[in-house]
């Protein structure tokens, strides 16, 4: 089921990659959707909001091992565009090693830091102690979610990105049977919520493993190729760092987000966690298309055709644009009965939050789209450098934003933090992929560094 995107019509190519992620990001999302519409219907608002805002945090914790795995595998997808089927293994070996090394340094230092954490976000007290139980239990769970993360990217880098779906399908209704077990029958409360997360999320990871193992040859790897590879291992880590600091950075701009919301109280906070949910499921798309590009970008900068790289961006930004528009015009009338998924009873206080902030964000989807297009067409095709300051663009435009926020507990201002970064990011990295392809408009790189 492996896919080479390096022939054929890009559109074409990117349709048939993209659809299978879209819909394994949907099911993804459910993860954590149904922790918070179960938590918010049968254990509370407050309840609510202590898993909303932790999200910020795991999106630093998860985001950073999500970008450096993903920059693991980059050199995967380059290989077998290359046709390099040995050093594609030897990739995958490293990537294990490289993998399981950052995921106990992380996992340990998350955990000892996350009480200060916690306060250094303004986390109201009475939602601080369920907020820290439940991110306290999907820290020491890393290991599981980054297994499934490492396993998709090593199948998408070849092309496939069907079977990562399938598994995270299944995973996802033992997600939601676990929910209801542990919340309802168990009385776990937001550690019941945790406890669904992760053991769904390592079942996904397991299942990869084993359809390998017994099913794409191509991928299954000897013991030769765990050994340590001075080369391998520094391409790697030249790729997968910066691509693990820009979500960082992104996220230490959410977290001062977050922080100033922290000061609007419990309730609005809940609203808030609500309103982001809905904008996290329908943006899926984007975050699908960015994964594709990546792919793209990286399998035909393995043969060096920068040409059909700008023919696949122009098909993605067109793509982007119309679902952008049409996602926004359809979710408008939606949002009373979208709140009422999360809360039960009356939804008269949050409901203007909410509204507030779809009619807001939703009118800058087109740059967020341009976003994952770019950030991950440059990182795919070797060039990390852009993309993480993409990154502290967009931490410098949510950080004023926030203090204005804070400084004035205005609610728009969290709403504006978010797409002023969008809009100014979204420009920024389209200028610097501009000047990247122009610089290698008609003359070609050498192959070498093609996969450097």
């Amino acid at each position: 089921m492996e896919l080479d995107m390096t022939k054929g019509s890009p559109s074409k190519l990117i349709m048939k990659f993209v659809i299978p992620i879209i819909l394994g990001n949907i099911f993804q999302q459910l993860y954590s959707m149904v922790d918070t519409i179960i938590v918010g219907r049968f254990v509370g608002v407050q309840a609510l909001a202590a898993v909303g805002s932790t999200g910020t945090i795991m999106f630093l914790i998860l985001g950073f091992m999500m970008g450096i795995t993903s920059g693991f595998t980059v050199l995967t997808s380059q290989r077998f565009g290359a046709g390099d089927y040995e050093a594609m293994k030897k990739s995958i070996g490293n990537a294990f090693l490289l993998s399981f090394g950052v995921t106990v340094i992380m996992t340990l230092i998350s955990v000892l830091n996350m009480d200060s954490l916690l306060r250094l976000m303004n986390t109201p007290d009475d939602i601080f102690d369920m907020a820290k139980e439940y991110i306290m239990i999907i820290c020491w769970g890393m290991a599981g979610m980054v297994l499934y993360n490492l396993m998709s990217s090593i199948m998408r880098a070849v092309g496939n990105s069907k079977v990562p779906l399938y598994f995270l399908v299944f995973s996802s209704f033992v997600n939601i049977v676990l929910d209801l077990v542990f919340i309802i029958n168990f009385h776990l409360g937001v550690a019941g919520a945790a406890y669904a997360t992760i053991i769904s999320q390592g079942l996904s990871g397991i299942l990869c493993i084993f359809y390998i193992m017994w099913k794409v040859p191509i991928l299954q790897v000897k013991r030769s190729h765990f050994k340590p590879d001075e080369n391998c291992i520094r391409n790697q880590l030249r790729i997968g760092i910066p691509m693990a600091l820009q979500f960082s950075i992104t996220a230490i701009g959410a977290i001062l987000v977050q922080a100033s919301l922290n000061l609007l109280g419990s309730t609005v906070v809940a609203a808030y966690t609500a309103a982001e949910k809905v904008s996290e499921l329908v943006t899926q798309p984007f975050t699908a298309m960015g994964m594709t590009m990546a792919t793209y970008g990286a399998q035909n900068r393995g043969i060096n055709d920068f040409d059909r790289i700008k023919k696949g961006v122009r098909s993605a930004n067109v793509m982007s644009a119309i679902y952008a528009v049409f996602v926004y015009l359809l979710s408008i009338p939606l949002i009373p009965f979208m709140v009422r998924l999360f809360v039960s009873g009356d939804i008269a206080e949050i409901l203007p939050y909410v509204r507030e902030f779809l009619l807001v964000c939703g009118l800058f989807y087109i740059p967020l789209g341009m976003i994952f297009i770019y950030r991950n067409i440059l990182q795919g095709a070797g060039f990390s450098f852009a993309p993480m300051m993409g990154g502290v663009v967009e931490l410098v435009c949510r950080a004023l934003l926030a203090y204005f926020a804070a400084k004035n507990l205005s609610y728009l201002g969290v709403c504006l933090a978010n797409v002023s970064a969008w809009l100014v990011t979204g420009i920024y990295l389209w200028i610097s992929y501009l000047i990247i392809m122009r610089k290698f408009n008609g003359k070609a790189a050498s192959h070498t560094e093609a996969l450097q």
